[in-house]
């Protein structure tokens, strides 16, 4: 029987902390993770190559056989998913499904306040997209929501300097730029998945009385909703507690900075798609 594992996208490493809390919650199926590290980061990138390359690795994930395909990334969910549900998706196969970061977390992140007053931490293409203000208004149209790129941010984190000194500058930069624009921000989304290997830190400076959320247990319990919802696709989804890993990059520097962001050790392989 051929393996249909669910597919989880990620231009990098991130998409790896959400994989983490979906095998926690979820581990009986197979996955098949893939990081686009050799065309990363896709934060800075137009909203029509983030959306090409997207689509690629989509494609790749239903050539390996899946049935679904999370996009555990910000950036591509904010800039390609929607197109590839209502353009792509009717005519590759109507039956197979991708989804996004976004949904999910818009559709709780407002119970978390009790000022009303959100704040968000993302690439700048993340932000740019105004994704997070315009989903999160359809749930809770009473709250505001504030916004602040942290470009810097993720460069720290793949290059391994997020827990030193030299990342005080830039976490301390970005919270009192977006702590600036409200008193009442009570909470604070972490909308990019790398951010949780900051998560100390930016607790570190931030005020007492300000919750962090990050993206992850959202996710994973959205998913795991989402199949109980759709009995007939959780069932075309083979259950072995199986993982796997690729990278567009080099296996090497993959597995070293991947075990990090999973948690435990990862030998991946590699897959060559089209360059930059």
């Amino acid at each position: 029987m051929q393996l249909k594992p669910i597919g989880v996208f990620d231009s990098g490493y991130g998409g790896l902390t959400i994989l983490k809390e979906i095998v926690q919650e979820l581990p009986q199926y197979d996955y098949l993770y893939m990081g686009d590290n050799a065309r990363a980061p896709y934060g800075p990138r137009s909203f029509a190559t983030v959306y090409h390359y997207t689509l690629e690795c989509v494609q790749w994930f239903f050539a390996q056989g899946c049935e679904l395909v999370i996009l555990a990334c910000n950036t591509a969910s904010a800039k390609a998913l929607r197109t590839i549900q209502q353009k792509d998706l009717p005519g590759i196969d109507p039956d197979k499904r991708v989804l996004g970061v976004i949904r999910p977390t818009t559709e709780v992140i407002g119970h978390y306040s009790q000022t009303g007053k959100v704040g968000i931490l993302g690439t700048s293409g993340t932000v740019q997209s105004e994704s997070y203000p315009i989903e999160i208004a359809k749930f809770f149209p009473q709250v505001e929501v504030y916004q602040e790129a942290c470009p810097m941010w993720v460069p720290l984190i793949e290059n391994n300097e997020y827990d030193t000194p030299g990342a005080d500058y830039f976490v301390q930069q970005h919270l009192q730029h977006l702590l600036n624009q409200s008193e009442g921000i009570d909470t604070l989304l972490l909308a990019c998945t790398h951010y949780p290997l900051l998560i100390n830190k930016i607790r570190q400076f931030l005020p007492s009385g300000i919750t962090v959320v990050s993206q992850g247990e959202i996710v994973a319990q959205s998913l795991k909703k989402y199949l109980e919802k759709h009995p007939d696709l959780a069932r075309k989804c083979s259950r072995n507690g199986r993982l796997g890993f690729y990278t567009t990059d080099s296996t090497t520097d993959f597995d070293t900075h991947a075990t990090r962001f999973f948690g435990q050790p990862i030998a991946s392989k590699h897959l060559d798609l089209g360059r930059k």
